[in-house]
């Protein structure tokens, strides 16, 4: 169980602070005998009411040390893996990077959509819609957990991460 004012990663929404843990007593509807946290988004106003013992994906922020190392990883990311055939195969590999919501799948996610944006630059074209709005996303959910995790902004994040990799 997580502790009141821990952030945690939940679902596709990314980073959240558990404000709450207790029964709902002011939604009608709910159970008194559940318990629910009440999670705060790192980013947006909404609140989010989940039970206790839901089977959505749920896990703690990674560590600052996790952070630090990935972040020195990222120049020697495979981003092989994302090979397909057809933008729809492609697209799927995005999805299941997202949905596995690990630092290290959508860090390679970012490094092979900025790869790709590279060569396309270079072709005189322009990235596509699709690769874009994965990559921000991606960019999203990674970020976040790096802001919480190094204790800076989330509109930090980006120049930290460009600033600790031209040192390496």
């Amino acid at each position: 169980m997580f502790q009141k004012d821990q952030w945690i990663v939940y679902g596709s929404t990314g980073v959240c602070r558990v404000a709450q843990i207790g029964p709902l007593k002011e939604l009608s509807g709910a159970d008194p005998d559940t318990l629910y946290y009440t999670l705060e988004p790192l980013c947006g106003t909404d609140i989010i009411y989940v039970p206790v013992d839901t089977q959505a994906f749920m896990r703690p922020v990674i560590t600052r040390q996790q952070a630090l190392d990935l972040i020195d990883r990222i120049p020697t990311l495979h981003e092989d893996h994302y090979k397909a055939g057809n933008r729809r195969l492609l697209t799927d590999q995005y999805q299941a990077s997202l949905r596995s919501h690990s630092c290290e799948e959508l860090a390679e996610l970012i490094a092979f959509i900025y790869h790709k944006q590279q060569r396309t630059l270079e072709r005189g074209r322009r990235l596509s819609e699709t690769d874009q709005r994965y990559r921000k996303r991606a960019e999203e959910l990674l970020h976040g957990e790096f802001s919480i995790a190094l204790d800076i902004p989330l509109e930090e994040v980006q120049p930290y991460i460009a600033k600790r990799l031209q040192k390496s």
